[in-house]
This record gives C-alpha cells, structure tokens and sequence, in this order.
C-alpha cells in the first residue's frame, strides 16, 4: 500500500509545480483492470466498489501512478434520459449509445437538464467517489464530456453535424444545456468533496477534426469550452485534466485560448505529436499522451517499449511535467505483458537525475 501512496503523491507534486523523482506514468485504464482481477469488463461500469478495487489492485500489481476513476466516452446520452448497453462481449470495450435521447429537432424543445442525483451514471459515480475518499486517495474527481461530446451523445453526431449547418440555433441550443450540465456536476462534486485535491476530467473525442472543421470548431466549441473552465476554475478548482481525443491539430491553436488551471493536464491521441502539443500546451500544462491504444493490444513488447521510450525522451523535459499515458484507454483485451513494459520504459528512461 506504501507504493500506492507515494505513486499518488507523484501526481500530486507534479500538481504542484515541485520537481519529481521520475516522469508519471498514468496509463488511463479501465476496463483492462476488470479482466485483469477476474471480473467482467463491464463491473468497472455497473459495480463502483468492485470497480474501485480492481483498478487499485491492477495499480499497485503494476506500479503506475494516478488514481481510480470512473468514467465512459458516451457520457451524456444515458443521464439525459438515452439508454446505453454495457459492454459484454470480447468485442466491447465500454459502454455504448442504443437510445439517443433526442431523435428529431422537435426532440430539442423537449430536453431538459437531468436531476444529478438519478441521471445516468452519476449515482453510480458518486459511490465510487466516496469510496475513493474512504480509501484514503487524496485527489477526487468526476470524468465527463466536453460540451459538443455531451451535446454529440444527446443525439446521432450526425444530425448534430447537419445542424450546424442547416439549424445552427439547434446545435447552441444542445450545447447550452451540455454547458450547464457539466458546471452542475462540478459543483456537485466540489460541495460534497471539498475543491482541494478536486480535479474534474473533461473527455472531448467528437470534436476532432475527423468530424468537425476548425473553423466549426472556432463556432460551436471554443466558445462553450471556454465557458465551461472559466465557471469551473472559478468555482475555485485549480487543475482539469482535458483529453484532447483523435486527430485535433488544426483545433490546437483555439485549444490553446481555453484555460485549464495552474498547471492543467492536456493528454492527446498518438495523432497529435508531443512536440506539437509542447508548442501549444508547454508552458502553461502538463503535457501527457501519447502511446497509440492499438500498438498496446496489438504490437509486440519491443515496439511498445520503443514507442513509450520515444514519448519519453521527447517530453521528458516539457516545461510543467510530462505524463506517460495511453493516446485513448488501454484496450481491455491488451496483452498484459505491454502494459508491464510501458512501465519497463519509464523506470529504463524516466527518471530525473
């Protein structure tokens, strides 16, 4: 257990702009902790406690840093009223969207923000919070959407597209109530957890620019991002840690006008290269990221160990820190023996002198 704190505490010191011993590793990992302590991927979703402990448990057999979370990239479909199916075959990694709570433009009219304490996943959330907190890990947080992620799980992302286009008084509609979603749920967590050590995750995948221009970007998402960390770091939360999902490198120039605290913590895909994300992100976060998801389940141990010591020796030195991360979760069905070696590369070339 002596290990799990102090790995815990890495994270926390580089929070803090004090100097660590070696770079994080923080793998962003979930499902793969089910299967790794015997449970069906799918506990890490529907059982906080089982969840909780799986993740601590696969934490400490391997050494990384961090902490458990509880989170899904189709947040925001079930708690607005939407059905999703957890994951429960080889094939499915998480959970997934069946219902969409708007189906037409009509539908929009009929949306309405959800009461936290029964909306989807929260209550579910919420355990694992408090269990976490029981548990003695001293950083809380609470992973949701960004505002056109939310808004993208509210209905088909392709009509949300056409919208932009054709309606896009209904795309500002959806994107106000994900807005004011999100900033309910941080208070949420802040008034039963306290803001010290609080730091929400905020996943934004949909508005990578394999579905969305940068200039739809400059529209639809700057301004309500934006929104979104200036009202939460108002609340008085100083880091949030922003996943900056898939192919976004023409989006980086407006990422780069979104604050994300004192440092924050931005993580990128395998599609956006560490030195590009140091030029924008450097000297204001930490730069984590950014080991492609399929090069952990399907690559041999050496090129996993070659790419995490590549990422490693090019972002050792990033101003506010550097994580070792997965570009996406860890794929649940990854050979064990790959995530050992991430692990390997950190303690063979990440260490400070």
């Amino acid at each position: 257990m002596q290990n799990i704190v102090t790995s815990t505490e890495r994270v926390s010191t580089i929070l803090s702009g004090q100097k660590v011993d070696r770079v994080p590793f923080w793998p962003f990992i979930l499902g793969f902790c089910a299967r790794n302590v015997g449970y069906p991927i799918g506990t890490i979703y529907s059982d906080p406690e089982k969840s909780f402990w799986a993740q601590l448990w696969t934490q400490e057999q391997y050494g990384y840093d961090g902490y458990p979370i509880y989170g899904y990239a189709s947040y925001g479909s079930w708690e607005f009223g939407g059905q999703v199916k957890l994951p429960s075959s080889e094939w499915e990694q998480a959970p997934s969207i069946v219902q969409f709570p708007v189906d037409s433009e009509d539908g929009v009219d009929r949306l309405k923000l959800p009461h936290l304490e029964k909306a989807g996943m929260l209550p579910l959330a919420m355990a694992f919070s408090k269990i976490s907190q029981e548990a003695g890990i001293p950083t809380s947080t609470v992973v949701l959407g960004g505002p056109f992620t939310i808004s993208g799980n509210l209905c088909k992302v392709e009509m949300l597209c056409r919208w932009m286009r054709k309606k896009p008084e209904l795309t500002h509609s959806v994107l106000r109530l994900a807005t004011e979603h999100i900033v309910d749920v941080v208070r949420r967590w802040t008034s039963t957890f306290g803001i010290e050590h609080f730091m929400p995750q905020i996943w934004e995948p949909l508005a990578s620019n394999q579905i969305i221009s940068p200039k739809q970007f400059e529209t639809f998402v700057l301004p309500y991002h934006k929104e979104v960390h200036e009202r939460i770091l108002d609340i008085g939360v100083e880091h949030i840690l922003c996943h900056i999902c898939g192919e976004q490198n023409l989006n980086l120039p407006y990422w780069a006008q979104i604050p994300m605290g004192d440092p924050g913590i931005v993580s990128f895909g395998h599609e956006v290269e560490l030195s590009t994300a140091m030029k924008y992100f450097g000297d204001t976060c930490i730069i984590a990221g950014n080991i492609q998801p399929a090069l952990i389940q399907q690559g041999t141990r050496d090129q996993v160990y070659e790419q995490c010591r590549i990422a490693i020796e090019k972002a050792k030195y990033s101003p506010r820190g550097f994580i070792l991360m997965a570009g996406c979760e860890v794929p649940p069905m990854a050979p064990p023996h790959n995530l050992y070696m991430m692990k390997q590369a950190i303690d063979d070339f990440g260490w400070y002198s």
